[in-house]
C-alpha cells in the first residue's frame, strides 16, 4: 500500500522557509555573537581572524563544534546490504569533467573535499541552507573581510590506496580544474582566486582577488574534489579526456566493477579513514552501491519488477499513476511513498538557443511557447499529478509574485533604464494558460499566428512561414532518445502544435552520448534541459545566467546575456544582510522570467519513490536531500524475508 505522510501545501512550505529566513535576518549584534560562540567560531582579537569548524557567509552555524552527528540521521543505522538503482541511456566514460563522453554520478562518489558534501555534491548537512562543515579539514581560518582562507587538514585522511591526503593534493586538484576543466569554470575561478599556497603538508591557503564580492569564495575552494597528485603524475591521465580508469578517492566508497554497458558497482572501503567523524555518523550505510544500465525506460521498469535493482526514484507520472499495482506492491514486497521535498524544483523546460537567428526575436519565442498546453498535457498524459512551474525559485521566499514593493522595488528603481517599465509595475511573468479540453488551443494559436506575422514570418500558399528573403522558419529541437514515453509524447504534441503554426520544426532524437556532445556544442535551436534553482546568491549565478561566459558556458544552455541580469547578480553578491539578499534574489527571479528564454513546464512538489521493503530512512526527511544514497540503510531481517519469499534474487 502506498504510504503518504502528511503533505505541506506550497504556501505552508513558503511560510516555513520565510520564518527561518526572518529568524536568520533578525540576528542583531548580540544574537550574532551568541551564535558564533555556540557554533564554536572564535575570533583572534589581535588579528580579527575567525577560526571555525565550518563556514557560512553570515557567520551563523547550526551545528556547534562538538556536534555528535547531524540531527536528521539515525546514529545507530546499521551498516550492510546493497542499494541498486537504474540508469536509462548510454555511458562511455568515468570522467565527467571532460567535454567528450558521458559519465554517471557513481564516477565522482569516491571523492571528498575540505568542506564535506553529500554523494555527488548534494547538501550535507541537508537540513540547513548554505552551511558547510569540515571533512578533510579539521578547521579553517579567515579574516573578517574574507580576503583569504587557511584550511588545516586532518592528518588521518587517506586515499583508498593508503596514501595520505595532503595540501599538495588539494592545490593540485584546484589547479587541474583550472588547466584542464571546463572553460567557463576555469575563467570564473581564475578571476576570483589568483593564488594558492601550500604552507606545509597539512596546511593550505587560498588568496582572493581584491575589490570583488566575497560570496562563494571560501565554499568554492572548500568543495573542490581532492584527487591524488601522485596518481595523475604516475599515470599521465588528463582531466579533459574521456576514460574509464579513475584515480583513488578518499571517500567511503571505491570502485568495485565497471562494465560501462551493463553496470557500475561501488563497494565500501573497509579502511575508510573517516568512519567515526561526526560528519559521517549515520551516513554511508550500504556495503555496496550498484547502478544497472538499460536501453529504454520500459526495460528498466520491468527489471525493477523482477528485482534486478531495488530502488527507484520515479519521474514518470503515467507509471506512478497506473503501473505500481503489480503483485509485489500488492503483497508489500515493494513499497511506494510520496516523501517531502523542501528544495525548489529544478527549472526544467524547453530552452531557446538565443544565438539561433529566428529565436533572437522575442515574438517568435512567444509564439513557439504557445504551442505548449500544460493544462491538457497534465490532465491527459500526466494524470493531473503535476503543478505548473513559473519561477526559478518556485515556492520559496524569493519567488517573485506580485508587482515589486519595498526593498525589491527600490533596488530595481536604482537601475534606471536597465529595467523595463513593466518589470517595475506589473506582477512577475506567469506561464500562459490553455484550454484543458483540447491539445490545440485555438485562442493561443491565433495569438501565435499574429506574433509570427508581426515578426515578418508570413505564411505562404504551401502553409510554410518565410521571411522577406524567402527563408523558411526552420527550428531543430534536440531531444534524448532515452527519455520516457510520457515525456516523448509531451514533446511530440508540442512539436505538432508548433508545426501547425507553419513552422518547419523537427524533433531530433539522438542517443544519450550524442545528446551530451551536441548540448555542449550548443548545436540546437531548442532543447529540453534545465537550469539550477536558487534560494540565495553565489558567484555560480554568473556561470548560469551571466553574460561573460554566455557564449560557451555549459550551465547556460540558452546563452542568456543580459545587462540587467548581470547587474542584479552583482547586487546580490554585494548584499550585506539576508533581507538585501532576498530582495535581490526576488528581483533576479522576476527579471529572468521577463527575459523569457525558456518555456517552463511542470514540477512535482514531492519525491516519488518505490523500493523493496528492506530499506529504512529517518522519520523526517530533511528538506534539501532525499538522501537514499546518503543516510538510508538496510534492515537485514526484512532483506532476508524478501530473499526467502523469492521476491528478491
Amino acid at each position: 500500500m502506498r504510504q503518504t505522510p502528511r503533505r505541506q501545501t506550497p504556501q505552508a512550505r513558503v511560510k516555513a522557509a520565510r520564518n527561518k529566513h526572518i529568524l536568520w535576518g533578525g540576528l542583531g549584534v548580540l544574537g550574532l555573537l551568541i551564535t558564533l560562540a555556540a557554533s564554536g567560531m572564535a575570533r583572534a582579537d589581535d588579528e580579527n581572524i575567525i577560526s571555525s569548524h565550518g563556514y557560512s557567509f553570515y557567520g551563523d552555524l547550526t551545528y556547534p563544534e562538538d556536534y555528535p552527528h547531524f540531527d536528521y540521521v539515525n546514529p545507530d543505522a546499521p551498516k550492510g546490504g546493497e542499494l541498486a538503482i537504474p540508469f536509462v541511456g548510454t555511458l562511455d566514460s568515468m570522467n565527467p569533467y571532460a567535454r567528450q563522453g558521458r559519465a554517471h554520478l557513481f564516477s565522482v562518489m569516491m571523492y571528498e573535499s575540505l568542506l564535506g558534501e553529500a554523494p555527488g555534491g548534494g547538501a550535507a548537512p541537508a537540513d540547513v541552507y548554505a552551511e558547510y562543515y569540515c571533512l578533510l579539514c579539521e578547521r579553517l581560518e579567515y579574516p573578517e573581510d574574507k580576503s583569504w582562507v587557511i584550511f588545516y587538514m586532518r592528518p588521518e585522511a587517506r586515499f583508498s590506496d593508503g596514501t595520505p591526503v595532503t595540501a599538495h593534493d588539494i592545490a593540485f586538484s584546484h589547479n587541474l580544474l583550472l588547466d584542464q576543466g571546463f572553460k567557463s569554470y576555469a575563467d570564473a575561478v581564475r578571476a576570483r582566486i589568483p593564488k594558492v599556497e601550500v604552507i606545509d603538508d597539512l596546511t593550505i591557503k587560498f588568496y582572493f582577488t581584491d575589490g570583488i564580492s566575497r560570496r562563494s569564495l571560501i565554499e568554492q575552494v572548500g568543495t573542490v574534489p581532492a584527487w591524488s597528485k601522485a596518481w595523475y603524475e604516475e599515470t599521465g591521465a588528463k582531466l579533459n579526456e574521456s576514460r574509464l580508469n579513475i584515480s583513488p578517492g578518499s571517500g567511503a566508497y571505491m570502485v568495485e566493477d565497471v562494465d560501462i554497458s551493463r553496470r557500475i558497482a561501488l563497494k565500501r572501503n573497509p579502511d575508510y579513514w573517516g568512519n567515526d567523524l561526526p560528519f559521517n555518523v549515520g551516513r554511508n550505510n550500504f556495503d555496496r552501491l550498484r547502478v544497472e544500465m538499460f536501453g529504454d525506460s520500459a526495460a528498466a521498469f520491468e527489471a525493477f519488477k523482477a528485482g534486478e535493482y531495488t530502488f527507484r526514484a520515479e519521474g514518470d507520472s503515467r507509471l506512478w499513476a497506473t503501473q505500481y499495482n503489480f503483485p509485489k506492491v500488492q503483497s508489500g514486497a515493494v513499497v511506494t511513498k510520496e516523501l517531502f521535498n523542501g528544495s525548489p524544483p529544478a527549472p526544467t523546460g524547453i530552452i531557446f538557443n538565443l544565438a539561433s537567428e529566428p529565436l533572437k526575436d522575442r515574438r517568435v519565442r512567444e509564439a513557439v511557447a504557445l504551442g505548449y498546453n500544460f493544462e491538457w498535457t497534465n490532465a491527459s498524459l500526466q494524470y493531473g499529478l503535476f503543478q505548473q512551474r513559473s519561477s526559478f525559485s518556485q515556492d520559496t521566499p524569493v519567488m517573485a509574485t506580485d508587482a515589486p514593493v519595498g526593498l525589491e522595488l527600490e533596488l530595481l528603481q536604482s537601475l534606471g533604464d536597465l529595467v523595463p517599465e513593466e518589470v517595475l509595475t506589473e506582477p512577475a511573468r506567469m506561464p500562459h494558460t490553455s484550454n484543458p479540453d483540447t491539445l490545440r488551443d485555438r485562442r493561443n494559436l491565433r495569438t501565435a499566428m499574429r506574433l509570427l506575422d508581426d515578426a515578418g514570418w508570413e505564411v505562404g500558399d504551401d502553409g510554410v512561414r518565410r521571411n522577406a528573403d524567402g527563408e523558411t522558419l526552420k527550428l531543430n529541437f534536440l531531444f534524448s532518445s532515452a527519455s520516457s514515453p510520457t515525456l516523448t509524447g509531451v514533446m511530440e504534441n508540442f512539436v505538432a502544435n508548433v508545426s501547425s503554426m507553419g513552422i518547419d520544426i523537427t524533433l531530433e532524437r539522438v542517443d544519450s552520448s550524442q545528446f551530451t556532445s551536441r548540448e555542449r556544442d550548443r548545436d540546437y535551436d531548442l532543447i529540453y534541459d534545465q537550469y539550477a534553482a536558487f534560494i540565495g546568491t553565489g558567484t555560480g549565478l554568473r556561470q548560469r545566467f551571466g553574460s561573460q561566459d554566455a557564449a560557451f558556458s555549459l550551465f547556460n544552455p540558452a546563452g542568456l546575456a543580459s545587462p540587467l541580469i548581470d547587474e542584479l547578480i552583482n547586487i546580490s553578491l554585494r548584499a550585506e544582510t539576508r533581507e538585501e539578499e532576498e530582495a535581490a534574489m526576488r528581483a533576479l527571479d522576476r527579471a529572468l522570467r521577463h527575459e523569457f528564454f525558456m518555456v517552463p513546464l511542470w514540477y512535482n512538489p514531492d519525491h516519488w519513490v518505490a523500493y523493496y521493503d528492506m530499506y529504512e530512512h529517518p522519520e523526517e526527511i530533511p528538506p534539501y536531500n532525499l538522501g537514499y544514497l546518503d543516510f538510508w540503510w538496510v534492515n537485514e531481517d526484512k532483506a532476508a524475508e524478501l530473499r526467502a519469499s523469492g521476491a528478491l534474487r
